[in-house]
């Protein structure tokens, strides 16, 4: 058996082992955005085991193109050749073809891996893909005890609607479900390091800042190059991998996929993010059930997030651009207004490892940012904290973020804005608890006379590399 080449991904091996040696049938979707490397998971995990069958859909292809694909693919996998396989007309066919190989192995020792691979591209109008496969798992698959079927989608939207959340007759069928995240910036190093890629943290940081942590944007980066030189070369010349990347992403997941962009392009304007009425307006779409469609679709692809207010209100709340590539693509031009945006992005999604440094991990907690506006003519000062972290032992930590080449040295202007924004919070937002003021910086806080009895804890670049 060859070795593995996944790195990191340690949950996700675990609940794939649970698949693998569960003495039932499985029936797992997984999900998760273009580029994230659901199919090398899949394909580089089961690729040795048994009997591995893998097809992947077409996009706009005709049902005899599916078809053929799949005759193909069953055809190298089951030791058929493509002559000895009859033409299929109908996925009903195909899925009664694939039974009876099942029945013929299933006296055979080992599992029957079935990966139905980007499975909105075969369920096309009037294909008859979805009720074919009903059938087929509620009929025979889910009675042999060998069989992993595997379904995956990069457009997560229609996976979680039409397969986790199924309301005909894969209703409650689904035994397991994965959802693929970006990797962290832990496995982001170890991936690099995997490659023989020498670069401290910060250059790491920078490069995940501009394209997160999509393996497949990260197989792009060269060794011996800087952070700078890597991005350059990505974005800059025509030839660079991720130069025209942006519209056809969006064009490869969503239908009238304009709509997603204009959303998009507002909030990349915003970096405290925007409510759904501010961002349906600015970004001139109607308010009502298409364009909310809209955005839960670029919710389920990570692209955007949504951002509860404090004190857990069910609104209210901001949607932000999460989305690393596509917020560098739309700022490259503003390097410093995108590197404090980002650096909070960063940090946003490294909350696990913030509570961590802060030793609260045991802590219950609800995470969500905080603003307080004026009204026009008002002596009144406002104030934003990109992060609030509510504990349930009584204190919360209103978080302020520095993205610095050096350690941050406080200066008298920035003490007297973090006493301002504790102020402001505590009589606005009517807490009793206890308010500590956190800095999180690359390099951590230089001690000054300034920074004494102002701020009451640090996190650092390195503790957000923590597993």
């Amino acid at each position: 058996m060859s070795k593995s080449l996944i790195v990191g991904r340690k949950a996700e091996l675990k609940i794939l082992n649970q698949v693998y040696e569960s003495p039932e049938a499985e029936f797992v979707a997984i999900y998760g955005r273009r580029r994230i490397g659901k199919t090398f998971l899949v394909s580089e995990f089961f690729k040795d085991k048994d009997v591995y069958f893998e097809v992947t859909g077409i996009k706009n292809g005709r049902l005899s193109k599916q078809l053929f694909q799949f005759a193909y693919e069953f055809g190298r996998c089951f030791g058929s050749s493509i002559e000895e396989i009859p033409t299929l007309k109908s996925w009903a066919q195909a899925f009664q073809l694939l039974n009876e190989a099942i029945e013929k192995t299933a006296a055979e020792n080992g599992k029957i891996v079935l990966f139905f691979d980007e499975l909105p591209w075969f369920a096309g109008r009037k294909s008859g893909f979805l009720s074919a496969l009903e059938h087929f798992w509620n009929r025979y698959a889910s009675r042999h005890p060998r069989v992993i079927l595997i379904v995956c989608g990069s457009v997560a939207s229609w996976i979680i609607r039409r397969i986790i959340y199924n309301k005909g007759g894969l209703h409650g069928r689904l035994t397991r479900t994965l959802q693929l995240l970006p990797f962290s910036l832990a496995e982001t190093e170890a991936y690099l390091s995997s490659r023989q890629i020498s670069l401290n943290r910060k250059q790491i940081a920078e490069i995940y800042m501009a394209i997160g942590g999509i393996p497949k944007y990260l197989s792009h980066i060269k060794r011996g190059e800087s952070a700078a030189q890597n991005i350059s070369a990505l974005f800059i010349p025509k030839t660079g991998p991720l130069y025209d990347e942006f519209t056809k992403l969006y064009q490869s997941l969503f239908e009238h996929y304009e709509h997603h962009i204009a959303l998009v392009k507002t909030l990349a304007r915003h970096s405290f993010g925007l409510t759904q009425t501010e961002l349906l307006k600015q970004a001139g779409l109607p308010s009502g059930g298409t364009s909310t469609k809209i955005i839960e679709e670029l919710e389920d692809t990570g692209f955007i997030s949504y951002m509860a207010p404090f004190n857990h209100k069910k609104t209210g709340g901001k949607y932000r651009l999460t989305d690393e590539y596509s917020l560098f693509y739309l700022n490259k031009s503003s390097k410093n207004i995108w590197a404090g945006q980002a650096f909070e992005l960063l940090c946003l999604k490294h909350q696990a490892q913030i509570k961590k440094a802060l030793g609260i991990s045991g802590i219950k907690t609800q995470e969500s940012n905080w603003w307080y506006l004026p009204a026009k003519g008002s002596d009144d000062t406002g104030a934003q904290i990109d992060l609030v972290i509510d504990r349930s032992d009584h204190c919360i930590n209103l978080c302020e973020m520095k993205f610095y080449d050096a350690p941050w040295s406080m200066g008298k202007e920035d003490a007297a804005k973090l006493r301002s924004q504790k102020e402001v919070f505590r009589q606005h937002s009517q807490t009793n608890k206890a308010l500590l003021t956190t800095v999180i910086s690359v390099y951590g806080l230089k001690k000054n006379m300034h920074s004494l009895g102002v701020v009451d804890s640090e996190v650092t670049l390195d503790d957000l590399f923590s597993s």
